[in-house]
């Protein structure tokens, strides 16, 4: 694979994974648009492990919480269920496999493959960022991670799994379940980027399979490792401006660049069509 099309990609994925924008149409649209050849499961894999990391890296307090927290759980101590870090860990379980049951669905049945078309794209991001807006609006935001109950969790992770379809971005869904449920901007994207780690690490996994099956494509190993830290560091940029500045802009921008973005690949699809 060429500089160009590694470095685009690297820095795609990690600018845009953990922004309520859709990593996975940024993804897709540059190979439609510029017609490259699909990058494979190494990229892919590599590019979310770069992520991974980066969210690791920024959230390693409230990593080494859920570690913790995930020990209490298993201690069978109902004392230690009680505990801020137990709590967190166990939010973030409950709140994880709805998507992994259905994104494991979409793959055997090769449904994933079926939505990946730039028209799904442009309303996904168009529809779903004007809910991302109104969810941001509408009503008191006060509430933070340390007093979520379990049904919220269970909401949150149930709205991820409409992530699959492309554009609508899977921390995008997850922040606008988690505002509209009032919580507070900063608290919604911390939950949602540490309900990443799960997510990744299991698409991760699946990807790894896949590779020992059918091979890397075209890429290399040192391809891979050039993306995966090209990506952390762009995530990294990403996380830090996103949460420095999320409580004094809102979701306002996001919306705006969604809006934009899927009305131009509308009139690109429409110029296509002629």
């Amino acid at each position: 694979m060429d500089w160009l099309h590694l470095l685009i990609l690297a820095i795609v994925q990690g600018l845009t994974e953990f922004l309520p924008i859709s990593s996975s149409a940024h993804l897709i649209l540059p190979a439609k648009i510029m017609g490259w050849q699909d990058q494979g499961p190494m990229i892919d894999l590599m590019a979310h492990l770069g992520s991974l990391g980066a969210v690791v890296i920024y959230y390693r307090k409230d990593v080494a919480q859920m570690i913790g927290g995930g020990f209490d759980l298993l201690s069978l101590n109902a004392t230690r269920y009680k505990k801020p870090q137990a709590k967190l860990a166990f939010h973030i379980l409950i709140a994880t496999p709805p998507a992994l049951l259905v994104g494991l669905l979409m793959s055997l049945k090769g449904w994933d493959e079926l939505v990946r078309s730039p028209l799904i794209i442009a309303w996904a991001m168009i529809g779903f960022g004007i809910v991302l807006w109104l969810a941001d609006v509408m009503g008191k935001k006060q509430k933070t991670i340390e007093g979520m109950n379990w049904q919220a969790a269970l909401l949150i992770g149930l709205a991820q799994v409409i992530a699959f379809i492309p554009g609508t971005s899977r921390s995008g869904i997850t922040m606008t379940a988690a505002r509209g449920l009032g919580y507070t901007r900063s608290e919604a994207a911390r939950f949602s980027m540490l309900l990443a780690i799960p997510t990744i690490l299991a698409g991760g996994s699946f990807a790894f399979l896949k590779l020992l099956k059918d091979g890397g494509g075209t890429a290399s190993l040192t391809d891979g490792l050039i993306v995966a830290g090209l990506s952390l560091v762009a995530a990294y940029f990403a996380i830090y401006v996103f949460m420095k500045l999320i409580d004094k802009i809102s979701f306002f921008p996001f919306m705006l660049y969604r809006l934009a973005l899927g009305g131009a690949l509308l009139w690109w699809l429409a110029g296509v069509g002629a």
